[in-house]
């Protein structure tokens, strides 16, 4: 898609809203809504919204794994997971 394409003024979006959301919903896409010539709002598709909030998600427990490892806060693979089962015995009693 052009990125000329992509940019919508808002009166646009009020008089072709419901086409508009049918072809981003089709086609999967992004749309920026302008109001004055800035841009104020994204008009995405909901799967693609979900992929990037998932993508986020993964982002920051990388970042987090990161900061861990280089502050030097993490333990054997092996003596985390004796310490999961130990919790996990102790839930049972």
């Amino acid at each position: 898609m052009k990125p000329s394409e992509s940019i919508k003024p808002i009166s646009y979006l009020k008089a072709h809203a419901a086409e508009l959301i049918r072809d981003v919903s089709s086609n999967q896409k992004t749309l920026v809504i302008t109001q004055n010539g800035e841009a104020k709002v994204i008009l995405q598709d909901v799967k693609i919204y979900e992929q990037t909030q998932e993508s986020l998600a993964l982002l920051k427990m990388l970042a987090q794994s990161t900061k861990s490892l280089k502050a030097e806060k993490h333990k054997p693979v092996k003596q985390a997971f004796t310490d999961l089962r130990t919790r996990i015995e102790e839930t049972r009693k």
